[in-house]
């Protein structure tokens, strides 16, 4: 009989690594005291952890500089600070983005009988994050909401990258997978093709990343003049022909402009 495959012992984490996974717990339950209860003392945060005072200070002096907790002196006490709220409101725009998201889709479908996304940009890739599908009987009926799509073949894509940036524009154009025939793979013809973007105020594919698909997209635009997302339909190639392009850019781009109205941003653009 064969033996039995000795089962490697899980090596145990050393105690540095213990300490930091510790007060990493302590530091999130510092942020959580602080969000239940308001400005609360070090003396009760240190209670709460179970730990003493110093301790706690320690922890709380660490989150002073970092913003994410600020000191009312006159009171000695702790509450949240512009870096925990930062990081809320990104969470809560991110809510809002997508719930609004969806029913500018769902109008802009209503009012153009094709397939419409919005997407974001996430790292290297854009992401749907909410979609409504054409009525049509012939129409572009694949889920797309939370795949990552190409930014240099599609055009919510282009759209998103067009304005991110010249490092974030290099670091795509760097490497450039082909989809299809017509897909760029070219890095100074994709910086050509943003740049044509960037002057006209939308994005197209044709036939780029799906074969016989072709989609137009727009930015939406935040106060700063950044760019929040990108929304876009996307049709069979004999229904949304390149001449048919500027003309439903230009009703994308109300749509867009009522998406960024409902987030409370405001588009000079």
């Amino acid at each position: 009989m064969s033996a039995e495959p000795t089962m490697k012992a899980e090596t145990p984490p050393a105690s540095g690594e213990t300490s930091a996974v510790q007060a990493a717990d302590r530091v999130l339950q510092i942020l959580e005291i602080l969000a239940d209860n308001g400005p609360t003392g070090v003396s009760a945060i240190a209670r709460e952890l179970g730990v003493h005072r110093s301790t706690a200070f320690r922890l709380l002096a660490t989150l002073e500089g970092r913003r994410f907790v600020v000191q009312e002196t006159h009171r000695g006490t702790y509450s949240l600070g512009a870096g925990a709220l930062r990081i809320a409101g990104a969470v809560a725009l991110r809510i809002d983005l997508a719930r609004e998201a969806q029913e500018i889709c769902d109008e802009v479908t209503a009012r153009l009988g094709e397939t419409s996304n919005v997407a974001i940009l996430v790292e290297d890739a854009a992401v749907n994050i909410a979609q409504a599908t054409g009525t049509s009987s012939v129409a572009v009926r694949d889920q797309y909401v939370g795949q990552r799509t190409p930014l240099h073949a599609t055009s919510s894509g282009k759209a998103l990258l067009a304005f991110a940036g010249d490092d974030a524009i290099e670091a795509v154009a760097g490497s450039l997978e082909r989809f299809s025939d017509t897909t760029i793979t070219d890095p100074a013809k994709l910086r050509d093709e943003l740049a044509l973007v960037r002057e006209r105020g939308w994005g197209s594919a044709l036939a780029e990343w799906q074969d016989h698909t072709n989609a137009v997209a727009v930015p939406v635009f935040a106060t700063d003049g950044s760019v929040v997302a990108a929304l876009s339909i996307t049709a069979p190639a004999f229904r949304l022909p390149p001449e048919a392009l500027p003309g439903l850019a230009e009703e994308l781009r109300g749509f867009a402009q009522e998406l960024a109205r409902r987030l409370g941003h405001l588009t000079p653009r």
